[in-house]
């Protein structure tokens, strides 16, 4: 059995990591109000750009001049992967849902024969993914130096990606990052990018609108597809961003919780124990006096 000294020392050491559990609580919930409103402000942005593209793209998707990021290479062999994650941990599940989905989808691919490659945003998800497809990786992004993540950050990305596309590294990119829902709920998510997925309208939708472009389609698509792939790449980095900071306000509010309860047991064993050992001591000190 564990000493006196022993078992204080335990309990100020759970008390001190209490202490720093709660501190990254709170840092975590001061950053997740300004991170949503990012996350959530974006959200119309991209949908509504991704919308009149595909206005734009439905007229122009089967033409022979048609864009290659719109049109695509004509194949589907080799799959680009574009995981992002956090760069840091201590946030549950957060890192590791969005690298199940890729690793997912990784396998599923190669059961069909295709290639399959890993572009990977932060450094959580390279940890991860090198384990079993280190080979497999061919560019990684850290941002752990951006303190705000900017429009320049994304865009930066997307021309990577771009370039590799040009260089007929890849025929099909798909984004990986996890949508933020609440603080306790963040939704891994999988959108395919390259080339860009035209939804047909629904049948019961109401009249589309008209759009007029200056200049016309042919001549503005290769000029909007680039910015809307890195509008989509910005949009999953304040999706994500958002996500982190709630996942891990909830993971450190779940680890001061369980502190606080081991506090409370330890403290019970050390009082258990404390008394045995007092009355024992009684009871030998009884017991002498009695023999005198």
């Amino acid at each position: 059995m564990a000493s006196l000294k022993d078992m204080r020392v335990r309990i100020a050491s759970t008390k001190a990591t209490q202490k720093i559990t709660k501190a990254m609580q709170m840092v975590a919930a001061s950053k997740l109000r300004r991170a949503q409103n990012a996350a959530e402000a974006a959200r119309p942005y991209a949908e509504k750009m991704d919308a009149v593209i595909s206005s734009i793209a439905s007229a122009a998707a089967g033409s022979p001049g048609a864009p290659a990021l719109l049109a695509g290479t004509g194949k589907e062999q080799v799959h680009l992967l574009l995981v992002c994650t956090g760069e840091r941990g201590l946030c549950g599940a957060f890192n590791s849902a969005i690298v199940r989905l890729a690793r997912e989808r990784a396998l599923a691919l190669m059961n069909e024969g295709k290639e399959v490659k890993f572009f990977c945003v932060g450094r959580k998800g390279f940890d991860q993914l090198r384990r079993t497809f280190e080979k497999q990786i061919v560019e990684t992004v850290e941002l752990r130096s951006v303190r705000q993540i900017g429009f320049v950050n994304a865009e930066d990305i997307a021309k990577k990606v771009i370039t590799r596309f040009n260089d007929g590294e890849f025929d099909v990119c798909t984004l990986f990052y996890s949508r933020f829902k609440s603080v306790i709920a963040q939704v891994p998510t999988a959108q395919q990018i390259i080339p860009l997925v035209v939804e047909a309208p629904a049948a019961n939708a109401g009249p589309t609108v008209a759009y007029e472009y200056e200049p016309e389609e042919d001549e503005i698509l290769p000029r909007l597809l680039p910015r809307n792939l890195a509008v989509q790449v910005f949009r999953a980095l304040l999706e994500n961003n958002a996500s982190f900071y709630g996942a891990q306000m909830s993971a450190m509010d779940n680890a001061t919780r369980n502190a606080g309860e081991m506090i409370r047991k330890q403290t019970l064993v050390y009082n258990r124990t404390r008394q045995a050992m007092i009355t024992k001591e009684l009871i030998e000190i009884i017991s002498g006096a009695e023999a005198l």
